[in-house]
Formats: C-alpha cells, structure tokens, sequence
C-alpha cells in the first residue's frame, strides 16, 4: 500500500511538472549587437551557430570519450556522430544544454553574468563555456572538451581577411583575432556585424588545456580524428569558402569523469575597442572607462568565475520564482527568454565625462540607435531591475533636445541616428522637418517615462535637470494630445492614423504624469493646472472613444478596437485618470477577439505585438485573466515556424514572424512585475 501511494505521489508530481520549452532561438553569448550568438535549432548540433541577423557566427564543440568523438555545438563536422541532447533550459542569464551518451552525462552550460545592478559587470563582453561531466554507467570515463569561435565572429562577411596571434595573460595562453583592415565605427546600419575589435579565447586554467588557431576545418579533422588540437598554428591567409576561414580553438581534458561531476570552463570575449560614436567622438565600452585592457578584462573574469557563478544562479533562482509569482510559469518562461535579448540589444559606454550612457539598438526595423519608442516599451525591465540604466538610455535624448540649434521642434526627438553613429536624427524629416515624425508619441513617451523613473529612483533629480525641456513637451501634448492629427504612433508599421484613441492616452497620460512630477518638485501652480487638464481630458476621451461594448480605436471610426496597452501607466503611476471600468470594459472584449496565438493589435490586421500583449494583460484584474492572455503568446514562442530570436511582431493565426526580431522590446513583458505589491520597490531598489 505505501509503495502504490509513493508511485501515485511520483506520477503526481510527473504531471505537474511543466512541459519543455522550444524557443524560437536560443540566447547563447549574448552582450550587445555585435558580439550576440545563437542557435536557431531545437538541437544545438541541428545548425550553425548565429549572429541575431541570422548570419553564421559559428562556434563549434565537440567532446571526446573514451578515444570517441561527439559533436555538441554546431552542425560540423558532419562526419562526427552528435551526443544525444537530453533537454535545454533557458533562463535569465545562462543556458544549460544536457546531453547523454558514451558512458557520461554532460551538462554544457552558456554562463553571461549580466546582472543588472552591477553596471561593471554587465559590460563585461565575457561568456564562459561550462562543461560538468559525470559518469552515467557507474564506469570511469576519459574525457575532453573542445571548443573553437570561427573568423565570422569578427568579420560582416566571411570573405574578409581576419588575422590571429597567441599571447599570454599572467603565463596562461589566450588566443586572439581580429580583422584585418579594423574599420573601427565605419559600418552603420542594422543587418551588419562587426568588424573591428578583437575575438578573445581563454581557458579556466593551463592545466590540461592546448590552443590552436589556424584553417577551421584541420583544426576539426585533428581534433575529431586524434581528440588533440594540431601542435603548430597556421599563420597563413584564410582561403575562399567557409572551409578555409580560420578559427580559434581549445581543447580542455576534464581527466577521469566517475560519479562525482567533474567541471572545467572556456571563455569567449570581445573587446570593440570603441562602442560608438556620440555626436562626433568615440566612446569607449564602460568597463574600458578608466584604461582597463583586454588583459586586465580576462584577468578579472577567470579570477570572479566561481562567485559570479555562484551569484547567477541565485539571481535567476529569485528572479524566476518571481516571475512565477507574478504571472504563472509560462509568463516566467517568456521573460527569461527576453531577459539577455533584452540587453544584448544595447551598448553601455562611458561618455568623456565618465558619464553613464546606455544605447539600445533598433534591430531588424531600421537599425536607429537610442529611439525613444524603442526605450519606451523595454523600460519596465529596467525600471525593475536597474533605473539608472533607463536613465542612462533617457539622458542622451534630453541633452540632445536641449541643443536647440539643433533640435528645434517643441516636440520630442525620436532616435539619435543609425547605429553606431548617435550624432542626431535621421527618422522621418530628422532635423530637417516634420514630415514622419512621432510628435505626439515621443513626447509622450518621455514624460511618462520620467515619472516612472522618479518613482523607481525615489526623487526627482533627472526630472529637476531637464525641467525646461520636460515643460515644453508638456505645452506640445496639452495642444496637440486629446485628439492627435494624422501621425505616426510607435506601432508605424501600422501606418499614419488621426485622431489616435491609444495614443491619445498616452498624451493624457504623459499630462496626469507632468503633474505628478510637478508636485513632487515643487511647482505647485503647474501640478494643480496639469492635473485638471489630464482629468478633462481623460472625460473628454471617454465621449470620443465611446462604442458600445469597447472602444474605438480611432475617434472618428465606429465599429473599430485596438489594444488600448497605453493605459497601463495610469495604474502604475497611481494617477487614476481613467475610471477602472474602462479597462474592464476591454478586457472583456479582448477576451472575446483573441486568435489562436494572441490578440491582434487592433482590428485592421491579424499581427500583433508580443511586449503590448503582457501591458494588455496587466491592464486585467484577475490573475485568471491574465494568464488567458498569455497562454496563446507562450504558444507562440513554442509553435512559431520563424526560428529567430524572440520576434515581437507575429500573425495570430499562424504564429509566423511579421518582421522584427532580438529587439528590446521584448523587455516591455517585464512589465506584470511592476503591478504586483511591492515587486517593484523590492528590485528597484537594489
């Protein structure tokens, strides 16, 4: 009778077990917009793997046991069998692939530190490559690890020249590459890689590990044949064709593998050299800020391994239990899958000044560097866990606007170039005109924003520096906001819209938020004034919107909807503009219209946004509800055929990728966590 209970007890607990994830991509080494790996496969030796734009960016891996070859990373060698993949675990920063076969279990782990309150550390381009093995049959085992990152890594085409050179750092040997010609900061644009900086490969210690670099593919053939690396390196030019592109490579003997886990580490980095170029000079990464070299980069990752090991996974073991917390398992899933997406589509480099300032990249839309809509919905991951890092994105827009020979609209700027040029705008009529600009949701964008950031950080001081140029939006939206004239929203690939029933919240919004700031520093007559403004406004909306059993998506078209996700901040901000009955209201409706892999955005079309689904989400009053919404976006992740890093543009009915993908955006699903009591203070506040 005991033993049937135990069995029902495991077969219970085998139910309630969540079922294994597929991302469309897998995050792999992920810190920026160059130096950003993936898998696109289910199985990691399925496919090369890829730079975010889907160019290969190989890195290959295989382990020997016991005088026999195994593949785990990549799809070449072809001739080597693969180890069988037993499961993959994606979480906020790292990525565990387990694998079992020849005798041994393996555990290949993608460790990226980047915690979010520990700016340093964040910068830091280093992702090390753990191997754990251990016995699987209960007989010891000979095991070796290699691991090789190929010349694309470093070029934007593989018909570049790349050279390579072996050093050492504190007597342990490193491995280095490099383009040829460094065209340091001359390529602009968005489906390009890097090329200049250098490629880094180091191992944990001496002991036991050997170094090659030289022709990729005899380098595969030596270690596939004889499990060693070849005993000289290959100094002559790569040959055309991916078989003739070198590589660095290492191989690390883990030694006799019996029950006990055994573990040993490589690492990959990169060191740009010069991130950007802001307004007319170079800016050097924030970990280089104060003279640290690539030396000196190595030399604190292989020291730091053991405690930043230690201090990821508990970050991820709270993180996650959190989010589980706040929205269910499958909501968790989603935002650990954004979470290194999220940063890896951003630079943070240190201003002449030493000043902090973070850029994100607008990646498969048009390649803008620092958009305010682009910030704008990735903000609740930073307002969550790090605001000086939203500060560090809103800071260069304002300096910007305060260049009024430059910036002379009375409205917000939308980006600050193409990346990795921040030199002005180039959207629209940029600083020409304002034909295509985003008046009214730019401003918008900022003076919410600016409120959320008073309220993560505390106190006003952003908002008190930049009060003159906060005003002037504020004026613009109480002109132009209650009912915006044919312009673009932040959703342009929409196209033009008049008067806008979501944007047109957001304007009121960025009103009710104006005067929330104004009280709070001090100016007393403007927070009395802006706040019976937002709440005229807001009566006014209701009037305009009104249709029935939801409301319009534009003011002048019956028999229209839209996500109305602008509303969001209206709770958050404890402004209570809008009475509650409003969100009620569609949320019931939404309920009824969604598709199979989501809500569309609005009625005109069956795509939708995944970061304005969660905000949608957030908007309902009941956990059942918002679990009702995130369901079919889950479903997406898991079903889509678009097999790219989490795209947050994609048809309801067939979860196929409409455009976008690896954009920042998708750190808007965050945003549950900043609605749940005391889940924002507490991480905030780190």
């Amino acid at each position: 009778m005991k033993y049937a209970l135990l069995l029902c007890a495991a077969a219970a607990a085998f139910a309630q077990s969540p079922a294994p994830f597929r991302p469309p991509s897998v995050p792999l080494v992920t810190h920026d917009p160059y130096f950003s790996i993936w898998s696109n496969a289910d199985r990691l030796t399925d496919d090369e793997t890829r730079h975010w734009t889907g160019a290969v960016n190989a890195i290959t891996g295989m382990v020997r046991i016991d005088g026999t070859t195994y593949r785990i990373i990549g799809r070449d060698p072809r001739s080597i069998q693969p180890l069988q993949q037993a499961g993959v675990e994606v979480l906020p920063t790292q990525t565990a692939y387990r694998f079992s076969g020849g005798g041994i279990r393996l555990k290949l782990t993608f460790l990226t530190p980047v915690l979010p309150n520990d700016m340093d550390l964040l910068s830091r381009p280093v992702t090390y490559v753990v191997w754990e093995a251990q016995s699987e049959d209960g007989r010891p085992h000979q095991v070796t690890a290699y691991l090789d990152g190929s010349s694309e890594l470093v070029v934007n085409t593989p018909d570049q020249q790349a050279v390579w050179s072996r050093l050492q750092v504190d007597g342990q040997t490193v491995l280095r590459m490099g383009s040829r010609q460094q065209r340091v900061l001359e390529r602009v644009g968005d489906d390009v890689r890097i090329d200049w900086g250098y490629l880094y490969v180091a191992a944990d210690r001496s002991e036991g590990a050997s170094f090659a670099a030289g022709q990729r593919s005899q380098i595969l053939s030596s270690f596939a044949q004889r499990g060693a690396l070849p005993e000289s390196d290959d100094f002559n030019e790569q040959q055309p064709g991916r078989r003739g592109l070198p590589a660095l490579a290492v191989a690390v003997r883990l030694g006799e593998v019996g029950a006990n886990p055994v573990s040993r580490y490589a690492m990959l980095a990169y060191d740009d050299l010069y991130s950007l170029e802001y307004f007319q000079r170079k800016v050097r990464p924030w970990w280089r800020r104060s003279g640290t070299g690539a030396a000196d980069l190595l030399r604190g990752a292989r020291s730091q391994y053991a405690s930043l090991a230690e201090r990821s996974a508990a970050f991820d073991k709270e993180l996650m239990a959190d989010l589980r917390r706040a929205g269910g398992e499958e909501y968790a899933r989603l935002a650990a899958l954004a979470y290194r997406q999220t940063i890896a589509a951003h630079k943070l480099v240190a201003d002449t000044d030493g000043t902090a300032l973070y850029f994100p990249k607008e990646n498969f839309s048009n390649g803008c560097i620092g958009t305010v809509d682009v910030f704008y919905p990735s903000a609740p991951f930073f307002l969550l866990l790090n605001p000086a890092l939203l500060e560090a994105q809103m800071r260069p827009i304002m300096d910007y606007a305060e260049m009024t020979r430059r910036w002379k609209f009375p409205f917000a700027p939308h980006d600050l170039g193409t990346y990795p040029h921040a030199n002005g705008q180039v959207y629209g009529g940029g600083e020409e005109n304002e034909v295509n600009q985003m008046p009214v949701e730019e401003s918008g964008n900022m003076l919410i924003l600016a409120a959320a950031l008073s309220e993560a950080q505390g106190n006003t001081k952003f908002a008190e520096r930049y009060w003159p140029v906060l005003t002037k939006w504020a004026e613009y939206l109480r002109e132009k906001g209650l009912d915006p004239e044919n312009q673009l929203s932040t959703d342009d690939f929409a196209g033009h819209l008049a008067h806008n029933a979501n944007l047109s919240i957001k304007a009121i919004v960025a009103l009710g938020s104006y005067g929330k700031l104004a009280e709070k520093t001090g100016h007393g007559a403007e927070a009395a004034k802006y706040r019976a403004l937002a709440q005229q406004f807001a009566k006014r909306w209701m009037e305009l919107a009104a249709d029935g059993d939801h409301y319009k998506l534009a003011f002048d078209k019956p028999g229209t909807w839209s996500q109305k996700y602008n509303l969001v901040w209206d709770r958050l901000l404890d402004l209570n503009l809008f009475p509650a009955e409003i969100a009620r209201k569609e949320i019931a409706f939404y309920l009824k219209h969604q598709e199979k892999y989501g809500l569309p955005l609005d009625n005109r079309q069956k795509y939708t946004k995944l970061d304005w689904i969660v905000w949608t989400a957030t908007l309902a009053d009941s956990r059942t509800d918002f679990e009702a919404f995130i369901k079919p976006a889950y479903q997406f992740a898991q079903d889509s055929p678009s097999r790219v890093p989490l795209s947050d543009w994609y048809w309801t009915t067939d979860a196929k990728q409409r455009g976008f993908q690896a954009r920042s955006v998708v750190g808007g699903v965050f945003i549950k966590m900043l609605a749940e009591s005391g889940m924002w203070k507490k991480w905030a506040t780190r």
